[in-house]
């Protein structure tokens, strides 16, 4: 069975270069990875907040998250 995992992002270059390189590193055979576009999908931010985002780009997986550099705080999408 997969893991799943959720890259939330808010498009700034930061969060962009974060995308791609997890796109290369995530083996797609054990993970189920979704993409979330904050600033496009404002709607999903609370959900993001529910898990433990702080501040984009963020991955978490199977429930935990871990924050990748920083691009944006999860507080200035809103």
């Amino acid at each position: 069975m997969k893991t799943s995992a959720t890259f939330y992002h808010a498009g700034c270059p930061v969060c962009i270069a974060a995308e791609q390189q997890l796109a290369d590193a995530i083996d797609p055979a054990r993970f189920d990875i979704e993409v979330v576009h904050l600033g496009e999908a404002k709607s999903r931010i609370p959900e993001a907040e529910a898990v433990g985002v702080k501040s984009v780009p963020a991955l978490v997986i199977a429930g935990q998250p871990f924050h990748i550099n920083f691009g944006a705080a999860i507080a200035d999408l809103k």
